[in-house]
């Protein structure tokens, strides 16, 4: 079956999609309404709230909730939480220094080793 014009039947397939996507998109908005109006029942009946949903997180806040149809996003760090790096509390004078929290890296366990003390290690130390 050859068709004098090709692009009809094209734009009539398309046509069909977009009437059919238009009739899926109303069906769902309804049924999204029927769930919702039989979830706030259940929640007047049980007298439930956001905190017994997991809607609330810690400290009061509300947690974020991802909708269906959207993908989840994940939070902004924010540049001011960052910690600060830390004070050097050691350093052994060729670049490798230490704030003297977490495990003792290896540089400071060499030098103990060759027989230096913390002391000798302080970065302010007072001469």
């Amino acid at each position: 079956m050859v068709t004098k014009n090709p692009g009809t039947a094209l734009a009539a397939i398309n046509a069909q999609i977009a009437a059919l996507q238009a009739k899926a998109d109303t069906l769902r908005r309804k049924e999204v309404a029927d769930v919702i109006e039989r979830i706030k029942g259940a929640i007047e009946h049980y007298k439930l709230t956001a905190e017994d949903l997991g809607l609330v997180g810690r400290k009061g806040r509300k947690a974020v909730v991802a909708k269906a149809d959207t993908p989840a996003k994940k939070p902004r760090k924010n540049a001011a939480a960052k910690k600060p790096a830390g004070v050097i509390k050691y350093t052994d004078g060729t670049g490798n220094n230490w704030t003297g929290k977490g495990t003792r890296p290896g540089w400071f366990k060499a030098a103990i080793a060759a027989g230096k003390t913390a002391e000798d290690l302080l970065a302010n130390k007072v001469s």
